[in-house]
């Protein structure tokens, strides 16, 4: 079922109450967070979906996704590791999520690397109504038909400004656009969030704008306003990469370290250290 702790939209996100709220909520409703997602990550996503409170079932098989979906708070469909049936059963559970109101997060990892995961892209956003689109700079580029390149699945980057990259993106596909980077930007196409939570750690390890969908959905489950629930899930997921990165010693502790601190992040640091600026 759709979440719906409202939060006031008019109040400023400059408040760490509000993220603090949702981690709250997300805790207290453990929402079931349905995934279709890249095998390369399946498993890293599924635990820090535990880690932020939430409980995750990994299943893309077309006989069953229509049912899947039916119980859960919202479904993650990601693009990393396609088959044209993995793209029908992302059809099959997205038009049965719209058909009950359940907010879809697409992440459409490496779009524009090739003509089958763009013409993929392309055909969830227009056959399905998605709530959030959370992908790399690269990849926001490239469906905001700005300019943008990626590598494999990596960002490449874009050529302007990753604002305006954002909003563009957002306005023209009717999502709510959360573009990870150095500092996120969250646009609904009018409003804009700027997160600065995180940590450079988070860019060296595979799988953490997989895991940043799955920690997105959960905060989307409980919400009615998408963008202030991806930019705090945002921040809560920063924060935990700030916190695993002071005790991690390499990239596999720190991959330890995240998942640690996302688990025991409390509302009350989350409301402390969350850096969320409104543009």
């Amino acid at each position: 079922m759709p979440g719906n702790t409202t939060e006031d939209s008019s109040a400023r996100m400059t408040d760490g109450a509000i993220p603090a709220g949702l981690l709250s909520a997300v805790r207290s409703k453990r929402p079931l967070i349905h995934h279709i997602t890249n095998s390369v990550t399946i498993n890293d996503c599924a635990n820090i979906t535990i880690c932020s409170g939430a409980a995750p079932v990994m299943a893309e098989a077309p006989e069953e996704v229509a049912d899947m979906v039916a119980a859960a708070g919202a479904l993650v469909l990601n693009i990393g590791t396609l088959s044209a049936t993995q793209v029908e059963a992302m059809l099959a559970a997205g038009r049965r999520a719209n058909d009950l109101g359940i907010p879809i997060v697409l992440d459409p990892v490496g779009v524009g690397a090739t003509g089958f995961r763009t013409e993929t892209a392309r055909r969830l956003l227009d056959a399905l109504d998605i709530a959030v689109l959370k992908g790399n700079a690269g990849e926001i580029g490239v469906l905001a038909g700005t300019g943008g390149s990626v590598r494999g699945v990596d960002s490449g980057g874009i050529a302007g400004d990753p604002v305006e990259t954002a909003r563009a993106c957002a306005r023209l596909t009717g999502t709510v656009v959360s573009m990870t980077g150095a500092v996120d930007v969250v646009t609904d196409g009018d409003r804009v969030y700027l997160v600065r939570n995180g940590n450079p750690a988070m860019d060296r390890l595979s799988g953490t704008g997989c895991m940043a969908s799955s920690v997105t959905a959960a905060f989307v489950a409980v919400a009615d306003d998408y963008a202030v629930a991806s930019a705090a899930a945002l921040a809560a997921f920063g924060r935990a990469g700030e916190r695993g990165a002071a005790v991690a010693r390499g990239p596999y502790s720190f991959r330890t370290g995240l998942f640690d601190e996302l688990a025991g992040l409390s509302p009350d640091d989350l409301a402390r250290h969350a850096r969320i600026e409104e543009r």
